[in-house]
């Protein structure tokens, strides 16, 4: 969860106040496979807007050389959502790189 709220800067600026949450689900599955549901809940406290996705992924884990390499895709869709120009659908994907020695 995460809390965000302005408190200085330029005063022609607009107030911010915003929250957010990740719920996750991770399953893992033999060989380096793996279920994942990681859609971020998006709350704008200031203007009384929200968006809640839920995701669906797949994604593999493997070692190459001393690194591990961790790649996935999951589609996600917004099951609630309040509030002009809000996505209704989201493709999340990623590699990530974990270096060795």
């Amino acid at each position: 969860m995460q809390y965000q709220s302005s408190f200085a800067g330029d005063h022609d600026r607009a107030h911010v106040e915003s929250a957010t949450l990740q719920p996750f689900i991770i399953h893992n599955l033999p060989r380096g496979w793996y279920l994942r549901s990681t859609g971020t809940w998006t709350f704008d406290l200031k203007n009384n807007t929200h968006y809640i996705p839920i995701g669906l992924g797949v994604g593999k884990a493997w070692k190459a050389g001393d690194n591990i390499l961790n790649a996935f895709v999951e589609p996600q869709w917004t099951v609630e959502r309040k509030g002009d120009g809000l996505p209704q659908f989201t493709l999340f994907a990623g590699i990530n790189v974990t270096f060795g020695k």
